[in-house]
């Protein structure tokens, strides 16, 4: 199944379009390799996605063309969330 539709059907983001847009910005990978939308997934394999200043990583339990609302959480298992650090910028001195 391609990357974009999986997302879109376990409601990890809503959109397919939106889907593709995250995919092709790098910020997706499988099994710790960047992904583009139109890569395949399959069960057992380790997505992780950025969103903003969060990484969520999941591992894909089962594959569904279609699935109900309260059905498409039972197609992933959430591995781990953690929060990105912001990096404060560096002040530079101008007095030197």
């Amino acid at each position: 199944m391609r990357l974009d539709k999986f997302l879109k059907v376990s409601r990890l983001i809503k959109r397919r379009t939106l889907a593709k847009q995250v995919a092709d910005q790098g910020r997706i990978t499988i099994n710790g390799k960047v992904a583009k939308a139109s890569s395949v997934v399959k069960e057992g394999d380790e997505l992780a996605i950025r969103f903003g200043q969060k990484i969520v990583t999941v591992n894909i339990d089962q594959l569904k063309d279609t699935t109900k609302k309260e059905d498409a959480a039972s197609m992933y298992t959430i591995l781990k969330e953690e929060k990105l650090e912001k990096v404060e910028p560096e002040f530079i001195d101008d007095e030197a």
